[in-house]
């Protein structure tokens, strides 16, 4: 066996994918570009780490349970102005997961909110943040099945250490007083350590009703919004958005 063939597999072995695939063409570029040997070892090293962090990248994505894949720039801003775009994009630098911030989303159904959270998240996760999305009705359930098994502080501390927990829809469902206490619980863990998203219908003066007391309100919306961006969004619905330009098609092909 050549000593060329002995180093395909031993870059097979040490599972080099990358560097295997693209040595044949840096072997020739060596020999007809004058490359020179670092040059060409670099390159390959940087093939390899680019390949390994892009697979990191998708199983972090994988795994952190976004209900669809999308990012800002499959978002119309136009057609939901009460937005400040530069703020949005800022936001996409993940400034606020180094600096502990969270973000709170506001708005009524189907104005984007879950869309901006989404793709904040996997722009986190593109970036190997841990990340997390559930939404605020199975968050409640999972803690209030641990509570019952006696295995709160476990998942108190599963969902505590996301460095980016999504916690969508708080609002669209009422929550009982046992499940508010266990919601401040959980926040009260990440206040300052981790960076939340949430999104909810209902604007903050009304969450005393939606947690069914309102000193638990106020204590989760204290530490939600102690070092947070709030975006509120005024608009029409994605979903009319849709219907309207169906219609609109119809009446075209129509006159």
């Amino acid at each position: 066996m050549s000593n060329y063939n002995k180093l395909l597999n031993n870059l097979e072995t040490l599972k080099l994918e990358k560097f295997r695939s693209f040595l044949p063409n840096f072997l020739d570029e060596i020999t007809n570009k004058d490359l020179t040997f670092i040059d060409a070892l670099l390159a390959l090293t940087e093939k390899e780490l680019e390949f390994r962090n892009e697979r990191a990248s998708r199983i972090q994505i994988a795994v952190s349970a976004f209900p669809f894949e999308k990012t800002l720039s499959d978002f119309d801003f136009d057609f939901q102005p009460s937005i400040n775009k530069t703020q949005i994009l800022d936001l996409e630098s993940l400034r606020f997961i180094e600096n502990k911030e969270n973000i709170l989303f506001f708005g009524s159904s189907g104005v984007g909110k879950t869309h901006l959270a989404v793709a904040l998240g996997v722009a986190a996760a593109k970036k190997r943040h841990l990340t997390y999305f559930i939404s605020c009705h199975d968050l409640i359930m999972q803690l209030n099945k641990a509570h019952a098994e006696n295995r709160l502080e476990t998942k108190l501390k599963h969902y505590a250490k996301y460095k980016l927990l999504i916690i969508d829809e708080i609002g669209y469902l009422p929550i009982d007083k046992q499940g508010a206490n266990l919601l401040f619980q959980l926040i009260n863990k990440r206040y300052e350590k981790n960076s939340t998203i949430i999104t909810t219908n209902q604007p903050f003066s009304k969450w005393g009703e939606v947690f069914s007391d309102i000193t638990l309100a106020n204590a989760i919306l204290d530490r939600l919004i102690h070092h947070s961006s709030i975006v509120k969004i005024t608009g029409p619905s994605y979903r009319l958005k849709g219907k309207i330009e169906v219609m609109e098609s119809k009446k075209i092909k129509n006159q």
